[in-house]
């Protein structure tokens, strides 16, 4: 099975750092080593060169050319100026060295050199070793054409066996720094990502508990202080979405229960003692309206709380949805008027009617929680919009309690004997802000409270 690039690279970051810290470093080191030994080379090279040219002006002063023949003088050092010394006058060979022989590579090589003429260096193979020569012509005492040449020779195994040394101190000193490179980089990037895992487990944390708690506020490089503002925006959402969604359940749990009341009381009439075919049929006829009722108070809400659905612009009549509702919760027992102000024709809202009957069913009730004698639903038109009110005949709002009168789960006196949660109001404005209007307590002409819902026209 072969082994791809994306299955072997390290899973963490601090890993994958790690190794790119590591491979920048071989790259940079494998060219400086490369230079380095070059370099030495170079300087190896030239060391051998400078010394084969000090021994070849050593053996030239041996040499004397001031006679037809070439003599070569005796020193005390002779036996060390001879050991690697060919000495040519001309291309004749007068003198070699008695570890050769006149076939010996070393020695073709020498007598290459003199032919070719000039201050010449070759190297040529000597068995196992390399062997390094250079030629010094030694001129005339007259200035004429040389004389006499000199070839030294040198042994390079030596200096092959320095460069060798180096190379491979250089090697291990590279496997060296990089094993360090590996080990600092994983340990700083560790240190340094430190932070972002507590950050992270933290996020996690507060997230699941919806907790107050952001990263705002304590000090951190800038990197770590905008990812802490990406976290505090992102838990921002998320407490945003659970609020959501439990003031979601609280609505569904709030306008649920009327229709659920409403089918529980018609089968426990039903079922209390046989009934007629006739009031058989019309129980069933409530139970399947508060069903309808049930679905379309769920489609509502759901679509409503869904923030990535668009909702499909629609109108609505205003007086059919309102002479509904005032029919299907007028039966209670407080009549519910329908009123229409100053209208030559339909009134219609520029939402949908299940929009509008959900903006207009918890006041509706609300009021008929409150009323004494009769509540009353008006419509009228007023500047561009359509206007409702609920108006009823009971105690009225408090004082005190007006500018909490729209917050959810707030009621005015939750043991005044009437069932409630205080979410119905909330829902309705909310419900009508969202559609680009208004939900407000408004003025009483007398006694009782006045609810007044402001929609774009249709």
């Amino acid at each position: 099975m072969r082994l791809t690039w994306a299955a072997a690279r390290p899973a963490t970051l601090r890993g994958r750092l790690s190794l790119l810290a590591v491979a920048t470093a071989a790259s940079v080191m494998a060219v400086f080593t490369i230079a380095f030994n070059a370099f030495v080379h170079q300087h190896l090279a030239r060391q051998a060169d400078d010394q084969l040219r000090a021994r070849a002006s050593a053996v030239a002063a041996t040499v004397d050319t001031s006679g037809p023949v070439l003599r070569v003088l005796e020193t005390p050092q002779e036996d060390l100026l001879d050991a690697n010394a060919w000495i040519y006058q001309g291309t004749s060979l007068v003198e070699q060295p008695s570890a050769t022989t006149a076939d010996s590579p070393a020695t073709r090589e020498a007598a290459r050199l003199v032919a070719q003429g000039g201050a010449r260096c070759a190297t040529t193979a000597h068995g196992a070793a390399d062997v390094r020569l250079c030629a010094r012509p030694v001129p005339s005492p007259g200035g004429g054409p040389r004389a006499a040449t000199v070839v030294t020779a040198l042994d390079l195994t030596p200096y092959r066996a320095s460069g060798d040394t180096l190379l491979m101190a250089s090697l291990a000193l590279d496997a060296v720094m990089l094993i360090c490179t590996y080990a600092v980089t994983r340990l700083a990037v560790g240190r340094a990502l430190r932070p972002v895992r507590t950050m992270t487990d933290q996020a996690a944390r507060w997230s699941a508990t919806a907790s107050e708690e952001r990263f705002s506020g304590v000090p951190r490089p800038a990197e770590l202080a905008r990812l802490g503002s990406s976290l505090d925006a992102f838990l921002d959402r998320i407490r945003a979405v659970l609020r959501h969604e439990q003031q979601l359940t609280s609505e569904l749990s709030h306008e649920l229960r009327n229709p659920l009341a409403t089918i529980v009381a018609e089968l426990d009439w039903w079922q209390a003692r046989p009934r007629s075919a006739d009031e058989t049929l019309t129980a069933q006829r409530a139970i399947g309206e508060a069903a309808r009722t049930m679905r379309t108070i769920c489609d509502t809400l759901l679509a409503e709380a869904r923030e990535d659905a668009r909702r499909t612009p629609g109108t609505a009549a205003v007086l059919p949805v309102l002479k509904a509702l005032a029919a299907r919760t007028g039966q209670a027992g407080v009549p519910v008027r329908v009123l229409s102000v100053g209208e030559d024709g339909e009134l219609t809202a520029g939402v949908p009617a299940a929009v509008l009957e959900r903006i207009v069913s918890p006041l509706l009730a609300n009021a008929l929680r409150y009323a004494a004698t009769a509540v009353h639903l008006r419509a009228a038109r007023e500047a561009g919009r359509v206007r409702i009110e609920v108006i009823d005949d009971g105690p009225g709002v408090p004082d005190s309690f007006r500018t909490h009168l729209f917050q959810p789960g707030r009621r005015a006196d939750p043991g005044d004997g009437h069932d409630g949660a205080g979410l119905g109001l909330s829902l309705a404005r909310r419900l009508a802000r969202s559609a680009g209007g208004e939900a407000e307590l408004g003025e009483p002409g007398g006694g009782g409270a006045v609810f007044v819902i402001r929609l774009p026209a249709g």
